[in-house]
């Protein structure tokens, strides 16, 4: 909806409102007496909860539509000061500070399981090169064979 199709709906509602309070108002004219009074009452007691709804309106926060089928919240002022745009970020630098973490722990815990290895590796009482040996695997096979019997 862009601005001119608002007015044209803001300017057709006004004249339907004005249609509806003239045919109720030549309506109320046939009606006794204090059953128009009562209904006068009514009336100014609907329009001031009106202008009061108005107010707060205004002072709430508004929602505008922005064309696409979808709308915007706005608080009613300029935007969010510093301390609301520092509590919007907030959640993204725990965010980041997590994965951080769990990065350092993961490669320290890593680390750690490299250098067991490497230690039972150099503490072992085969030679490093008996690993990348091809008959060790055959002898490994093997060897558990007739262990196992």
């Amino acid at each position: 909806m862009n601005r001119s199709t608002t007015i044209t709906q803001a300017h057709l509602q006004d004249e339907f409102g004005e249609r509806v309070a003239a045919r109720l108002e030549q309506g109320a004219r046939g009606l006794p007496q204090d059953i128009g009074a009562r209904l006068k009452a009514m009336r100014l007691h609907a329009v001031s909860r009106r202008k009061v709804a108005n107010v707060r309106a205004r002072t709430a926060s508004a929602v505008f539509g922005n064309g696409g089928g979808t709308a915007t919240l706005s608080m009613g002022g300029s935007g969010p000061g510093f301390w609301g745009r520092l509590a919007s970020a907030l959640p993204l630098l725990a965010l980041v500070g997590g994965l951080v973490a769990i990065h350092v722990f993961q490669t320290e815990d890593r680390l750690r399981e490299l250098a067991e290895v490497d230690s039972d590796l150099l503490t072992d009482d085969l030679p490093p090169s008996a690993y990348t040996d091809p008959g060790f695997i055959e002898f490994l096979k093997h060897g558990l064979q007739k262990t196992e019997r």
